[in-house]
């Protein structure tokens, strides 16, 4: 593959729009050389932005700007933006994935939207009925990846599996985790316990050979490093993500208050500080922004919402990561592979 990394940028996407995405698409510029970006938003507010800023020329060579005349609603729904949202900076951004022009698009934009559109214009793997938010989580033992964290809020039996697969393929292709152990999210290790589409989904898992498939992980259990990847659907999972994101938060913010009580506390504040600081970077939820939806052809990252610029420089930082892995045609392989092992299950269609 070629050095060059061409991503496109939906700008105006987002709770913090351009504020946060054009000072975080500068800074992805500056610290990577090979890096292109295409700002697809409001042309003018966009170029008022880079003029009224310092923006080196080598970062500004690298810059397209593609204009786009809406924007997708946070709340909209997919349906109507489907109709009514093709000028909008998302649909041409993955316009430019479609056609070849970029390898990526990364979006801060409705979560529901971008899935849809993303299956329309950019389709999904063969054998692959619904992409799937995918992300890394820390763990006691390193880090473990999970799918899906919000793309999916109902899912059958058949798309947890299909998750289950896609998970294992990445965790081995990308991580390199020899056998990666496969665990379903559940309120309860028994195998009576769950919903019905968890149960069906432990049982196929369990009668393929081709799968490390550990069985059912309860949340508690999460951040043990158990398991190597943990598969639930999207209501489950991005409630587990955004609770596990505040709770940083509120584990950064009363060690830092509990810390200044005192002088001898702040002397041990400042006699531990590098130790102090590694664990809230490591806490940071801005350092691990930019999921990949997992399962379409080409890559496709979803940023937090509230990303500030922060956030979606890692997002784009992501995107970059994935594009140099392959990840798509990993994930073809990978799902070839499995397929192979555990015969035409993989390739179902859900049934109504």
């Amino acid at each position: 593959m070629s050095d060059r990394v061409s991503i496109a940028i939906d700008v105006m996407g987002g709770d913090l729009g351009l504020h946060a995405i054009l000072p975080a698409s500068i800074a992805a510029l500056a610290s990577k050389k090979n890096l292109f970006l295409f700002l697809c938003g409001d042309t003018a507010a966009i170029s008022l932005y880079l003029d009224s800023n310092p923006v080196s020329k080598d970062c500004l060579a690298r810059v397209k700007l593609v204009d786009a005349r809406s924007v997708v609603a946070m709340d909209e729904k997919a349906s109507y933006s489907l109709r009514h949202r093709r000028d909008s900076s998302m649909y041409i951004a993955l316009s430019l994935v479609r056609d070849g022009v970029v390898q990526a698009c990364v979006s801060a934009g409705n979560t529901g939207v971008l899935m849809a559109m993303s299956c329309l214009l950019i389709k999904t793997i063969d054998g692959i009925s619904r992409p799937a938010i995918v992300a890394s989580l820390p763990t006691m033992k390193g880090h473990c990846t999970v799918l899906d964290l919000g793309a999916n809020i109902n899912c059958k039996a058949l798309n947890l599996f299909q998750f289950a697969v896609m998970g294992s393929a990445l965790a081995s292709g990308v991580f390199g985790v020899k056998n990666p152990k496969v665990g379903l999210l559940n309120i309860g290790s028994e195998l009576n316990k769950g919903l019905e589409p968890v149960r069906e989904a432990g049982e196929m898992l369990q009668a393929q050979s081709g799968i490390n498939y550990r069985g059912f992980i309860e949340g508690d259990d999460v951040y043990a490093g158990k398991m190597d990847v943990i598969v639930c659907d999207g209501f489950a999972g991005n409630i587990l993500l955004k609770t596990s994101e505040g709770l940083a938060k509120f584990i950064n913010f009363k060690v830092a208050k509990n810390l200044k009580k005192s002088l001898f506390r702040r002397f041990l504040t400042w006699m531990a500080g590098s130790v102090l600081l590694e664990i809230r970077e490591q806490l940071d939820p801005a350092r691990r922004n930019g999921a990949v939806l997992l399962g379409l052809r080409a890559v496709v990252v979803k940023s937090h919402g509230a990303a500030n610029q922060k956030s979606f420089e890692n997002a784009i930082n992501q995107a970059a990561v994935a594009i140099h892995c392959d990840l798509p045609n990993m994930i073809e392989r990978g799902m070839k592979k499995e397929q192979a092992i555990v015969g035409s299950t993989v390739n179902q269609s859900p049934k109504n």
